[in-house]
């Protein structure tokens, strides 16, 4: 699996504090191990969404993904405001 990183989520993650950006390298760690670590927790998104996933990197900021056949792609990182 290779995880690539739409510009959308770039701009994003250079904008994240460097306390942040350490958690969510973490957590993409994890990810990568095993997408769904019971500590990601990992959910599919619903309505205009729904082809989306999200993961948690603590309990305000989230990765927001898709998986396109075998690989995944990050398209946002931020609060819950990436949801709108």
């Amino acid at each position: 699996m290779k995880i690539f990183y739409h510009p959308r989520f770039k701009r994003a993650y250079k904008k994240l504090s460097a306390e942040l950006k350490s958690k969510a390298e973490i957590k993409e760690k994890l990810f990568r191990d095993n997408h769904f670590q019971p500590s990601l927790d990992t959910h599919k998104l619903h309505g205009k969404l729904k082809n989306q996933w999200s993961f948690s990197i603590d309990k305000k900021y989230r990765i927001l993904f898709e998986f396109d056949n075998s690989d995944v792609i990050f398209l946002d990182v931020g609060d819950h405001e990436i949801y709108k």
